[in-house]
């Protein structure tokens, strides 16, 4: 008998690219690498492929160099790195654990604002949370009185995208924000106001949930803002670890960190080494490693199948740790980019071995 399978759950464009060996940021090689230590064989399928009557699936394997079609059960562990917003798409994620079938990562698309409720639970936590309320024009103005610089972002979106920053200024306010919510967008707009609320961002309030938060005091590299994309996931033992920990710097033209919005990728090491000798890095890392772990542990009792996410976590000139949002589909290919070949890769390895303590029946 062979190796079992275990799922991959992917969306179409890389479901698509896969015989073409076009599988732009994901490295599923190293999904095979790690199949073959572990003694198990990665399948990649998107939510369609499944027949719900009969839980057969229709999925790319590898067989050599190629990837070939192959109709098999539906595997009993699955990964998803899909990425599903109706509801239609959870319901029959539900139907598949319902008979069965281990799903972790089930939903991957969490409301930032859900994020925070659920960690302001833990006393230990809320004090690295920053000032956060649903985006109504009263919260608007309440955060306005108190803070002097405030980040307005999109409850559902990623890699920065519809992002806006509003800062006060002598004369009142100014609301710096992108032109579209698109990721290669490019032009960024501004205009100053005093009492009344710019009607482009009333506008925007009214077209879909945003959340305001208190601007973090984030420490700098090279004069510019710079936060942490910390990959913590569950591995071979089932407990959650540390893969990595990538910084991302901010352009000089713009406030995000994102590395689709013009960021760029260090190291912490590097970033500690230049601007902050004072710190002690052994006590920085372990602090961050701490508490981001304490963030997953205590997002997994509140959230079904949590394994594998992506914290961005910024910290101040003294080291303490800041959060600024977890996300359930890590793109981790920042740490290629920072040329942190280990931990990109281990990023891989760390769900194949879960996949194979949860297929041991642990």
């Amino acid at each position: 008998m062979g190796n079992p399978y275990v799922g991959i759950l992917i969306n179409d464009s890389l479901f698509e690219g896969i015989p073409k060996g076009k599988t732009k940021y994901e490295a599923i090689h190293y999904y095979s690498e790690a199949g073959k230590e572990f003694g198990i064989v990665p399948c990649y399928f998107r939510i369609h492929d499944v027949k719900l009557d009969t839980l057969k699936v229709n999925a790319y394997v590898q067989h050599g160099d190629r990837y070939i079609l192959t109709w098999m059960d539906l595997p009993k562990v699955i990964h998803n790195r899909a990425i599903y917003l109706d509801h239609m798409s959870y319901q029959q994620l539900e139907s598949w654990t319902k008979r069965g079938i281990i799903l972790f990562n089930r939903w991957n698309r969490y409301s930032k604002l859900l994020i925070h409720q659920l960690l302001m639970k833990d006393e230990f936590l809320r004090p690295h949370l920053p000032g956060t309320y649903p985006a109504t024009l009263n919260n608007l103005k309440t955060m306005m009185d108190a803070y002097d610089s405030l980040i307005i972002k999109p409850t559902n979106s990623s890699v920065g995208r519809g992002v806006m920053k509003m800062d006060r200024i002598q004369t009142g306010w100014k609301l710096i924000y992108p032109q579209s919510m698109k990721i290669s967008n490019k032009i960024w707009r501004s205009v100053q106001f005093n009492h009344k609320l710019p009607l482009v961002l009333q506008k925007k309030l009214r077209s879909r949930a945003y959340m305001i938060q208190q601007r973090l005091p984030l420490a700098t590299f090279d004069g510019r803002p710079f936060d942490l994309r910390i990959s913590v996931q569950r591995g071979a033992g089932g407990e959650w670890g540390i893969t990595g920990i990538v910084a991302k710097v901010a352009s000089r033209k713009l406030f995000l960190t994102n590395v689709a919005q013009g960021g760029e990728v260090r190291t912490l090491s590097e970033i500690l080494a230049a601007e902050y000798p004072m710190l002690d890095p052994t006590i920085v890392y372990q602090q961050i490693s701490d508490f981001s772990l304490r963030v997953a542990n205590h997002l997994c009792k509140e959230l079904p199948q949590l394994a594998d996410i992506g914290l961005d976590i910024g910290i101040t000139k003294d080291g303490f740790p800041l959060f600024i949002e977890c996300n359930g589909k890590d793109q981790r290919y920042s740490f290629r980019e920072a040329n942190m070949r280990n931990e990109w890769k281990s990023t891989y390895y760390n769900p194949i071995a879960y996949a194979k303590y949860l297929l041991n029946g642990s």
